[in-house]
């Protein structure tokens, strides 16, 4: 029952990832659309997700928010759309997924706001350099045709959208290694499907403001 499994989110954010995991799924939900400014901070929201972001999910009583949380969380409530290894075989599985929500989206952030971490600091923050990142992506993405070996998992949608967005926006090196990983993933029917939801609401949403 779409009941069961509430999505919470908004076209123009991170969102965009957990919508493609719900597709893969394949399961019922619904969505319930949040303003930034708005619904994002109401107490409903916030009893929620504290921090008044998105994306979230509520499957019965369990809340997760997160974006690679939820893509953990989705691929073992529902293990049926075989999209995490079996847990004998998640080493790679887990370092991928977590390495892109960590050292990852952070050495990209840092890109894209102008700000360069001084050598000698680089040990205390958790990302390194923004070169070792781009180095160590270029290893995981080049071992196998999907992050965590022969099969796409949870871990590709979570990769794959960071390399996506860091393609677009230049927030990563545009190597052909990123390029041909995503080039990979990119026709996914649950990723286009994701991603004509999102922008069917994002351009009412644009719309709406003009009006």
């Amino acid at each position: 029952m779409a009941e069961d499994l509430v999505f919470y989110s908004n076209p123009m954010s991170r969102g965009r990832i957990a919508r493609w995991m719900l597709e893969e799924v394949g399961v019922p939900y619904r969505t319930e659309w949040l303003t930034f400014e708005g619904s994002m901070k109401s107490p409903d929201y916030l009893a929620v997700n504290p921090m008044g972001k998105v994306p979230a999910i509520r499957h019965g009583g369990t809340v997760v928010s997160e974006a690679a949380a939820i893509c953990a969380y989705l691929a073992d409530a529902f293990p049926q759309a075989g999209l995490a290894p079996s847990t004998d075989k998640r080493g790679d599985y887990y370092r991928w997924l977590f390495f892109a929500a960590g050292p990852l989206e952070t050495a990209a952030s840092l890109k894209s706001f102008g700000i360069e971490v001084p050598k000698e600091r680089l040990r205390s923050i958790g990302c390194g350099s923004f070169e070792s990142v781009m180095d160590t992506l270029s290893f995981a993405v080049t071992r196998h045709p999907f992050i965590a070996g022969d099969t796409f998992t949870a871990a590709d949608v979570y990769v794959g959208a960071q390399v996506s967005w860091g393609l677009q926006f230049g927030t990563l090196e545009p190597r052909p290694e990123f390029k041909a990983y995503w080039d990979r993933l990119k026709d996914r029917p649950a990723s286009k499907r994701a991603t004509a939801l999102d922008d069917e609401e994002m351009h009412r949403q644009l719309q709406a403001a003009k009006d």
